[in-house]
């Protein structure tokens, strides 16, 4: 088996706090001192690391801070059996496992199993922390003895296209293996809370800091420039939670609005895009530009549908856009309007006309939005205070202090 390691140069970087009646578990009596003596968290996502800057890039960079940070990808197919270890940061790699074509489930799950031991032998990592996204990696790292089980559950992977039949039974045994369970969102608390002694509700945040040019005189990018305005933007994934035809129905209804979309098309066929002149599909962009293409919008949107892909979804964009001074339009997704809904320049619509109405309202500043009372709570949301709460109750686990409350 071949080892590869990339020592390449490190990459460019690129919650409302959980409501106290839906979190039974408490963070602020756990302020214990950190455990030195772990030195190693191996975190198992279905996503790349090079892919959306989110949840896991956003919460692992900051645990680098204090563990060595290996971040094992999903394989990818090859003509030869391999593992690729990139570092991104200080304390931080990018673990990718490569399995050869033509071999049968069984035989992979074996050979992830192989390379993961590889890992751990050739890196000595003898004593770690284990961090899940994606309860199908428990198929070929379930025979592990972490100091600590944390699974990260920011999404319901079940209802999203494509999943595995098998991923509702692997959440299952990795509930149980778990010693804390943390939710991207309150709908994903409700629907765990019951599963487990430990769960806890950190929804979407946001490093605020970031996004603040977004408000100033920031130059257009490129390929935004020669796009008119006003223009109505949105960030994100392209996939099955984006209400295509809702999008369709409102670049016909107003060809002098602007539609501009940032994000990869994932999981669905590109030619299913609604077309037209005013509807702008510009890619994915790296995050430290998503600024730059924010302050350059009049109103943000989130078009998403409402069906079991979005039921359970936190959006990290509803932050980032009132940080980059946005008004925001949605339809209303659950934990949108629980969170979000009672704030001035955040408005729902459950349709193409009310949509409409939306934006037209937010492009003539008819909300009424108090900026310094929404950054104050922007600013509460850090990604930072989540961390330090995680981190937390992490340490007070590694301690023992949680098993004996």
């Amino acid at each position: 088996m071949n080892y590869t390691i990339n020592k390449s140069a490190k990459s460019s970087a690129l919650q409302p706090q959980p409501e106290k009646a839906l979190v039974k578990n408490s963070v602020a009596s756990y302020a214990f001192a950190s455990s030195p003596e772990v030195q190693n968290l191996v975190c198992f996502s279905h996503l790349r690391w090079d892919f959306v800057y989110q949840r896991p890039q956003h919460l692992l960079s900051r645990a680098s801070k204090q563990w060595n940070v290996w971040y094992v990808e999903e394989p990818k197919w090859d003509d030869t059996l391999r593992l690729d270890i990139r570092q991104v940061d200080d304390r931080l790699w990018v673990v990718v496992p490569h399995l050869p074509h033509g071999i049968d489930d069984e035989t992979a799950v074996r050979l992830q199993r192989q390379l993961v031991n590889q890992l751990l032998e050739q890196e000595q990592l003898n004593d770690f922390i284990a961090w899940y996204y994606t309860p199908m990696a428990l198929r070929f790292s379930g025979h592990l003895k972490p100091r600590l089980t944390v699974y990260d559950c920011m999404d319901e992977l079940s209802a999203f296209s494509g999943a595995s039949p098998l991923l509702l039974d692997q959440e299952e045994k990795l509930i149980r293996k778990a010693d804390l369970v943390y939710t991207g969102g309150y709908s994903l608390y409700e629907a765990k809370q019951n599963r487990h002694s430990q769960v806890f509700a950190f929804p979407s945040c946001i490093d605020a800091h970031h996004f603040l040019p977004g408000r100033a005189d920031i130059p257009d990018p490129d390929d935004q420039r020669a796009i008119g305005g006003p223009r109505i933007g949105f960030c994100g994934v392209i996939d099955e939670r984006l209400d295509l035809n809702l999008l369709g129905q409102l670049a016909k209804r107003r060809p002098d609005w602007q539609f501009v979309l940032l994000g990869p098309v994932v999981k669905i066929d590109p030619n299913s895009l609604p077309q037209a002149s005013n509807l702008h599909y510009l890619g994915m962009k790296n995050y430290r530009d998503l600024p730059a293409y924010f302050g350059n919008w009049q109103v943000a949107m989130m078009p998403f549908a409402i069906n079991e892909a979005t039921r359970y979804i936190s959006p990290t964009k509803t932050p980032e856009y009132l940080a980059a001074g946005l008004p925001v339009v949605s339809t209303p997704i659950r934990d949108v309007v629980r969170s979000y809904g009672g704030w001035g320049p955040v408005l729902i619509g459950d349709s193409a006309a009310t949509l409409e109405k939306a934006i037209e309202f937010a492009l003539k500043a008819g909300h009424d939005a108090d900026w310094k009372a929404i950054d104050a709570r922007l600013e509460e949301q850090s990604w930072d205070n989540t961390w330090q709460q995680m981190q937390r109750l992490m340490n007070a686990q590694l301690q023992g202090v949680l098993a004996e409350q």
